[in-house]
C-alpha cells in the first residue's frame, strides 16, 4: 500500500501554516493557478495551452501513433516541464527532496506516456484496457514484481495528484449543472454513507469484536471517501496508527476490485453511462479508482461519477469528523479536563479540494456565460479542452501511483476480522448503489450531460 498515505499522523493540526504545508491546500493552488493562467493565456490570443494538451489518438497501426509523438515532441517536453515545475513547488515547502522527486517524477511521466500510447490502441480499448485501467495494472505488476529504488517514493504521490486532478477537473464542469445535481448526489449519498457506515461499524463491533474507534476508522474509509475518511476519521477519534494503516489497506483492496468489477458488471447489465457513473460514485471506495472506472465507460459516466462522489459523498468528511469527534470523547473517553469537540473541526477536516474544485467550476461557467456562442466555442477549444486533458494526465500519474505501491503481500497481511467488517459493507453498498443509481434514479441520472 501507498507508504506515503500509512505514514500521515492522525490527529490534526489547523492553523493559517496549513495553506503551506498541506497537500489538500496545493492541489487548490495548482489547480486554481493552472485554470487562470490557461484564461490568461487564451486572453492573450495564446494556443500555448492547445500546444501542451498531449493526446494520442486512437490507432489501429503503431506507426500513427509513432508519427504523432514525433510531430508534438515539443509538446510533450512542455507538458513534462509544466508538471515538474509545479509538483516540484508544492513538494519542496512540503518538506520532501527535489533530489528525489525530480528523477522519481521523470520516469512516472516516462511510463504515463508509454501507457497512454499503448492504451490509445483500439486492441486495448476493445478489451476496456484504456490509458487509467492500464496504468493501475502495469503499476500493480512493476510494484509487486519489481524493486522499485527508494528515491522513487517522494514521487509516488497518490493523494497529490487525484486532488490536484479533481480541482482541474471543477472546470470541466459548468457550475449550473452541480447546482442542479448536487441535491440529488448528496441525497442518494446520504443514504449510501449511513447506511454503510452503519452496517460496517456494527459488524465490526458487534459480530467481529473489534474496537469501537477500529470499527469507526474503517466504517469511514467504507463509506465516505476512503483514505481521505480513514485518515480524517481515525485522526477525529483517535484511533492507533496500526489501525488506519489497516482501514487504508482494505480501502484499496476494494477499490482496486472495484475498479475491474464495476465495468464488467455495467458492460453486463448494459446499464447507459450516466446511472453507470453515479453507480461508481456510489460504490467505489477512492477517488482515484472511481475516476479509473468511470473513463472506462466514456465522460458522461466521468460527469456522474463526480457529482456523487466528489460533490455528494466526499463532503461528508468534515461533517463525520465532528461527529464521530464528538461520540469519541463524550461515550468512548473516559475525560477528565472535560474537552468537548469545536464545531471547527468541520473545517479543519474538510477535503479542501473538493472547494478548489467549485471554485474552478464557478470561474469557468462565468467565463463562459459572459460571451458569444462563437467565443464560448473558442473557450472550449482553448481552455477547457487542454484542461481536461491535463486533468486525464494527473488521473493517469494517480492510477499508476496506486499500482506502484500497492503489495498484495501487506493486503494479506490484515487479518479476518477487520476484513470481513469491512466487506460485509461492500455486500450493502454494491447492491444499495445499483438501486438507487440505476432502478431508482436511473432516468435523472442519464439525463445528465
Amino acid at each position: 500500500m501507498a507508504q506515503v498515505e500509512t505514514n500521515k499522523p492522525t490527529s490534526p493540526s489547523g492553523g493559517w501554516s496549513d495553506l503551506w504545508k498541506k497537500e489538500d491546500y496545493w492541489a487548490v493552488w495548482l489547480g486554481l493557478g493552472v485554470v487562470l493562467v490557461a484564461i490568461i493565456l487564451w486572453s492573450s490570443g495564446s494556443t500555448a495551452m492547445k500546444w501542451l494538451a498531449i493526446s494520442v489518438p486512437s490507432y489501429s497501426e503503431f506507426g500513427k501513433a509513432a508519427s504523432y509523438v514525433s510531430t508534438h515532441v515539443g509538446g510533450i517536453i512542455g507538458l513534462y516541464l509544466l508538471f515538474i515545475v509545479l509538483f516540484s513547488i508544492a513538494v519542496k515547502i512540503l518538506g520532501h527532496k527535489l533530489s528525489q522527486f525530480i528523477p522519481g517524477f521523470t520516469i512516472v511521466f516516462i511510463m504515463s506516456l508509454a501507457v497512454t500510447i499503448l492504451g490509445s490502441w483500439d486492441v486495448m480499448k476493445k478489451f476496456n484496457m484504456e490509458a487509467p485501467l492500464l496504468a493501475l495494472a502495469v503499476g500493480l505488476i512493476i510494484g509487486n514484481f519489481i524493486k522499485l529504488p527508494k528515491f522513487m517514493d517522494a514521487s509516488l504521490r497518490t493523494e497529490f495528484f487525484v486532488k490536484t486532478g479533481i480541482v482541474l477537473m471543477g472546470a470541466t464542469l459548468p457550475f449550473t449543472l452541480i447546482l442542479q445535481s448536487g441535491p440529488v448526489a448528496f441525497l442518494q449519498a446520504t443514504i449510501i454513507a449511513v447506511t454503510t457506515y452503519l452496517t460496517i461499524y456494527w459488524a465490526g463491533t458487534r459480530l467481529f469484536g473489534l474496537d469501537n474507534r477500529f470499527a469507526a476508522t474503517l466504517a469511514a474509509g467504507g463509506s465516505i471517501c476512503g483514505v481521505s475518511a480513514s485518515i480524517a476519521i481515525g485522526g477525529s477519534v483517535k484511533a492507533e496508527k496500526q489501525h488506519v494503516s489497516i482501514a487504508i489497506s482494505l480501502v484499496v483492496v476494494w477499490a482496486i476490485v472495484m475498479i475491474f468489477a464495476l465495468p464488467i458488471f455495467i458492460k453486463a447489465l448494459n446499464i447507459p453511462p450516466g446511472p453507470a457513473g453515479a453507480w461508481i460514485g456510489t460504490s467505489e471506495f477512492a477517488d482515484a479508482a472511481g475516476m479509473a472506472a468511470a473513463a472506462s465507460i466514456n465522460e458522461q459516466a466521468i460527469k456522474t461519477f463526480t457529482l456523487m462522489k466528489v460533490v455528494g459523498r466526499d463532503m461528508f468528511v468534515g461533517i463525520w469528523c465532528f461527529i464521530m469527534a464528538f461520540i469519541s470523547i463524550t461515550k468512548w473517553e473516559k475525560r477528565q479536563d472535560g474537552t468537548k469537540p469545536k464545531a471547527g473541526e468541520i473545517w479543519t477536516r474538510f477535503p479542501k479540494f473538493v472547494l478548489g474544485f467549485f471554485v474552478a467550476s464557478i470561474i469557468i461557467t462565468a467565463l463562459v456565460a459572459g460571451v458569444d456562442p462563437a467565443v464560448s466555442k473558442d473557450i472550449t477549444a482553448q481552455v477547457i479542452g487542454p484542461l481536461k486533458e491535463l486533468r486525464n494526465w494527473a488521473f493517469i500519474f494517480t492510477f499508476l501511483c496506486i499500482g506502484l505501491t500497492t503489495r498484495f503481500k501487506d493486503l494479506t497481511s490484515v487479518g479476518w476480522k477487520p476484513f470481513a467488517a469491512f466487506t460485509t459493507g461492500v455486500l450493502v453498498n454494491v447492491p444499495l448503489g445499483y438501486i438507487l443509481s440505476v432502478v431508482v434514479m436511473g432516468g435523472y441520472w442519464a439525463m445528465v450531460q
